[in-house]
């Protein structure tokens, strides 16, 4: 069962990725969609077997690397974990199949595009099934890869191009720390085995190395390593450009990416990795820090954004760093939970913006929409479930998971965790402003939209209203459903051991014990944000200009995004160009081929030429080149050979 969900996405993206010509776009569609739903059918079967019956297994697949005393099998670790990571990209991912169905109708690529998410999925259950870090380093890259072929899927467009080169090189930082990360627990414990290394973990935790002069703890460095790896795919602070320019892609990738496979898999890796990061208090601290900054950073940036698209995205970085302060404060569970149930009203406002975009006829851009709920009345009403889960109203997903982190992060003992508090609490007021701007501005007040696109406008076929409805009930329930089983009454034995927490850390009983005005905190920031989105959105839409103008500076600061893409230019990109443009006209155009093919070549080449015109051919030439060489010769015997 467990190696038929891992590899029913791969045999869905060989059969449409090779066949695709012949079996046509239908086919395709129909192949990978059905293989996914299964494989979301299985992943069920498996997270009540291992979540509820307690049953772990790993599944020896293959022998894969033997070369010496260094082993790497492929073997699926199959824990509760993983059988959370399985339920979550398997039904994403058959959902925003079965939903491009209809939002790619229209695309002469499709088999290639089915094939592709088919692939992405595969690579995203490769590295949660994965039992040692070459099978997870393997998983890793491969959704670095389907994401550079998703994001550039339209690769005639330059801007798409762009954002996949991007998202390509920004990731190539943080994987050059994972495979240090990894380098550094492999030459230390000699193995690449999870099992081996988390059990070696203890007898080093207080040793180190030398470098450079300086004793380096040997723990801290590597999970310092690893999180640099996790911030590149989970798009955290001073790591997180690529993603929203991620958006160049299909609105079902962007889905697919920010809800269940990309972004979510740094956050795996430090919960998997929790054996190794909680015998180390510093790594933790930065961890909780850059998360807590990142939650904020993204929602003030949020806060001002246009496109319908870009605003999601950058509520999915905010929303990655609540996961990541659970992390740091070492509530793993409640940050699992908040990645389980994030998945779904995600998802569906992702894919609820992509049926916004399908009805305005591509137009993404909030300022041209207004007065859509009339006449898309299920989307809205989807959208509105996603905005509801999204920013924690009473009883929906959000509610549950989010809440709980920042009560996480107040019961903390880690030195950062009042830092994280704050920083989260803020989070929560902006995510409920920039989401109920979202609706506000796209589908209530006057219609900004031109007469011809909304001539146009017209609901979803039901091929995409479906999944959003079923996303919908996840975003509704997940979290009243699942809590007791994530951070309730019931987490032990639903997690076994599938992470790990030191004997010092008790944070999951001491947040259920917070003061009661902590637990009220969220809801009251969800309540003021949506009460001044409703007064400049609805009362006083005249309120929002002004306080632009006013305060021009500070607008301008987060409409560029805290001028990160500016300020990498000019440190990263320009340097680099420069460089470049250096080593390829002085050091190959001048250097090698002025040396080179343009010199001695060259100089050869003409001396050649010269030499080929002298084999004329013709007799009297060569006798006339005899007798100049005779009477050479007899000159020298006249002149200078006498003496």
């Amino acid at each position: 069962m467990y190696s038929a969900i891992v590899f029913l996405p791969l045999i869905g993206f060989l059969v449409a990725g090779i066949f695709g010509r012949w079996i046509g776009p239908r086919g395709a569609q129909i192949v990978t969609s059905v293989l996914l739903v299964a494989a979301a059918l299985l992943s069920v079967v498996a997270l009540i077997s291992v979540g509820l019956q307690g049953e772990t297994a790993r599944v020896q697949v293959l022998t894969w690397i033997d070369s010496g005393s260094f082993e790497a099998d492929w073997r699926l670790r199959i824990d509760t974990l993983t059988a959370v990571m399985l339920v979550v990209v398997t039904s994403v991912s058959a959902l925003v199949h079965i939903y491009s169905i209809g939002y790619m109708s229209h695309d002469p690529h499709q088999p290639r595009f089915f094939a592709y998410l088919s692939l992405f999925t595969f690579a995203m259950l490769a590295l949660v099934t994965a039992d040692n870090f070459v099978q997870l380093f393997f998983g890793w890259e491969g959704v670095g890869l389907a994401s550079y072929l998703l994001i550039g899927f339209w690769y005639k467009k330059p801007s798409a191009n762009a954002a996949a080169i991007k998202a390509f090189v920004v990731n190539r930082v943080g994987d050059f720390g994972l495979i240090l990360g990894i380098a550094t627990l492999f030459l230390t414990v000699g193995s690449v085995d999870f099992d081996t290394v988390f059990a070696a973990i203890p007898e080093i935790a207080d040793k180190s190395f030398d470098f450079l002069g300086y004793e380096v703890p040997i723990v801290t460095t590597a999970c310092l390593l690893l999180f640099m790896g996790a911030m590149g795919k989970s798009a955290q602070f001073l790591l997180h450009t690529w993603l929203p320019d991620a958006m160049e892609g299909p609105t079902p990738v962007s889905a697919l990416i920010h809800a269940a496979t990309m972004v979510t898999a740094g956050v795996f890796l430090v919960a998997r990795m929790s054996p190794v990061f909680e015998f180390s208090e510093f790594a933790l601290t930065v961890v909780t820090v850059v998360g807590a900054t990142t939650a904020f950073f993204a929602a003030t940036v949020g806060l001002v954004q246009n496109d319908i698209k870009r605003v999601i995205a950058y509520s999915t970085c905010s929303q990655l760093g609540y996961m990541f302060v659970a992390l740091g404060v070492g509530a793993y569970e409640v940050a699992m939970f908040h990645l389980f149930t994030h998945a779904f009203f995600k998802a569906l406002l992702f894919l609820g913006s992509g049926s916004v975009i399908h009805a305005m006829s591509d137009e993404q851009d909030m300022r041209r929409m207004g007065g859509l709920f009339k006449l898309i009345p299920v989307t809205w009403v989807m959208m509105v479930i996603g905005t509801l889960a999204l920013t924690g109203f009473p009883f929906t997903a959000g509610y549950y998971s989010k809440d709980a982190i920042i009560e996480a992060a107040y019961a903390a003992h880690n030195p950062a965790h009042m830092y994280a508090f704050a920083m989260t609490v803020i989070a929560a007021l902006f995510t409920s402003f920039y989401s109920w701007r979202l609706i506000f501005m796209t589908f209530h007040g006057t219609s900004r939209a031109s007469n011809e696109t909304l001539s146009h406008v017209h609901e979803s076929p039901l091929v995409m209203l479906i999944p959003l409805v079923i996303l919908a009930v996840g975003a509704i329930g997940a979290g009243m459903v699942f809590a007791p089983l994530f951070i309730g009454h019931a987490y032990e034995e639903f997690w076994l051991e599938a992470v790990y927490r030191g004997a010092e850390n008790h944070i999951m009983h001491e947040f259920h014990n917070v003061p009661e005005w902590v637990p009220y905190l969220p809801t009251l920031m969800m309540i003021a944000g949506f009460a001044v989105a409703w007064l400049f959105y609805i009362a006083r839409t005249d309120m929002p200009r002004q306080l632009a103008k006013t305060h021009e500076p500070l607008y301008k600061f987060l409409l560029n995004k805290w001028y990160f893409d500016e300020i990498y230019d000019f440190i990263f990109v320009r340097p680099a160009f420069a460089i470049g443009r250096i080593f390829w006209k002085q050091g190959d155009g001048r250097i090698i081929d002025g040396f080179g093919p343009d010199g001695v070549s060259a100089r050869v080449l003409d001396i050649t030429r010269g030499v080929v015109r002298l084999q004329s051919g013709y007799l009297y030439h060569y006798a006339f080149a005899m007798l100049l060489g005779v009477a050479g010769l007899v000159t020298w015997f006249m002149v200078g050979g006498a003496h």
